[in-house]
């Protein structure tokens, strides 16, 4: 037993004899083997790229340029005829559509024929007015008699006042037949001769009561049309409306008098301007909007009803940050400016634009007041970023 003891020993004791020789001991083995490891290095920015003189020779450096720039919103809108200068002719009576005399885009003048209508309506109430007209010549001639009677004696002076309020009475209803006639389409000078001749007509003649474009006809000859019914809209377009719909969130930047401008994609050479005249006092409930109105002048027909058109509103101006166009780097739908950090080091940094002007675009956040940024040459600049970043060639945007 004390022999094997000795063996197992030996070993042991000649491994720390051979680590003594040498003048090393474990825990001077394993500080040298930490210290031959590589140290970890710190992640390089992708966005940062320094350039070589040659390259910084393309770059132009300069600080975002302070403007005044006026707000704008764009809407919708459309051409329509102006109202006030609108006539809705329709059927005075209720009857059979014998002649039309207009067609759609036809330009008529006032007191033009357009529509003659044969009513029985009519035929009844000339009968009336004839009926009453009779009735007053023998009422009339009734109080002629009373007087004499009554200067002989015969009758008393209550029966001649009985007599002459029945003239007064007929004289108050032929008046009230002479009106209805007239509401009916008759003209004065027609009801005249109906008196005279006492030849009853049983047509109506519906006449222009302006001047205009006929927009649109509702009906055609032999069509049966009751009172008031439509038979066309007649339109002066010598001045029309932009009416446009804005968006209830921007309702702020209306007010009566504002200034606007506006195009019609149909006629893309012409600039309009102008200012609102008519704010809409309610929202339209299924579209969530407001109608804004401009007065357009429109001397030689170029505005045509129903034409798209856009309209411009626009506040007033105020100081905002501007990038000139070529300073802007665009990866699928995001922007960025590539900022310089020293003389041969920039960074590309995100930033949010606004609407273009003049060449530039208008910086809504991202980038601070008095930077350097690249003006020019940043498209080249990116590419190099990019080279640089995948370690080989430039990729083109």
């Amino acid at each position: 037993m004390k022999l094997s003891s000795k063996l197992v020993l030996v070993p042991a004791l000649t491994g720390i004899a051979l680590l003594a020789g040498c003048g090393k001991t474990p825990a001077s083995i394993e500080t040298k083997a930490s210290a031959a490891a590589p140290a970890a290095s710190t992640p390089k920015d992708l966005l940062e790229i320094e350039v070589k003189p040659d390259l910084r020779l393309d770059l132009k450096v300069g600080e975002p340029k302070w403007q005044a720039v006026s707000a704008t919103l764009s809407v919708s809108g459309r051409v329509e005829a102006d109202e006030t200068h609108m006539i809705r002719v329709s059927a005075p009576v209720t009857g059979r559509i014998v002649e039309l005399n207009v067609v759609e885009g036809q330009h008529v003048e006032k007191g033009q024929l357009v529509a003659t209508i044969h009513s029985t309506e009519l035929t009844s109430a000339q009968t009336a007015l004839l009926k009453a007209l009779t009735e007053k010549q023998q009422a009339d001639r009734a109080v002629t008699r009373a007087k004499q009677l009554l200067d002989a004696g015969v009758i008393g002076s209550a029966e001649l006042q009985r007599r002459e309020t029945e003239v007064l009475q007929i004289t108050t209803e032929l008046s009230s037949l002479r009106r209805q006639l007239s509401v009916l389409g008759m003209p004065d000078e027609s009801i005249h001769k109906l008196e005279t001749t006492r030849t009853i007509d049983s047509q109506t003649h519906v006449v222009a009561a302006a001047s205009g474009l006929v927009l649109d006809r509702h009906v055609t000859p032999g069509q049966v049309v009751q009172a008031a019914e439509p038979l066309c809209v007649i339109a002066d377009l010598s001045s029309v409306w932009l009416v446009a719909d804005v968006p209830e969130e921007h309702a702020r930047a209306l007010r009566i008098g504002k200034r606007v401008q506006a195009e019609i994609p149909a006629l893309p050479d012409d600039k309009l301007n102008g200012t609102i005249s008519y704010i809409g006092a309610t929202v339209h409930p299924e579209t969530r909007t407001i109608t804004a109105r401009m007065d357009l002048k429109n001397p030689q027909r170029r505005y045509k009803p129903q034409m798209l058109a856009t309209m411009l509103l626009m506040d007033a101006a105020e100081q905002r940050m501007v990038v000139p166009e070529a300073a802007v780097v665009r990866d699928g739908n995001s922007e960025s400016i590539f900022v310089q950090l020293a003389p041969n080091k920039y960074r590309l940094q995100p930033v949010t634009l606004g609407e273009e002007i003049e060449g530039g675009r208008v910086v809504l956040s991202g980038l601070d007041a008095g930077v350097k940024i690249v003006t020019e040459g940043a498209f080249h600049l990116n590419n190099e970023r990019r080279r640089q970043s995948s370690g080989g060639e430039a990729a083109s945007e």
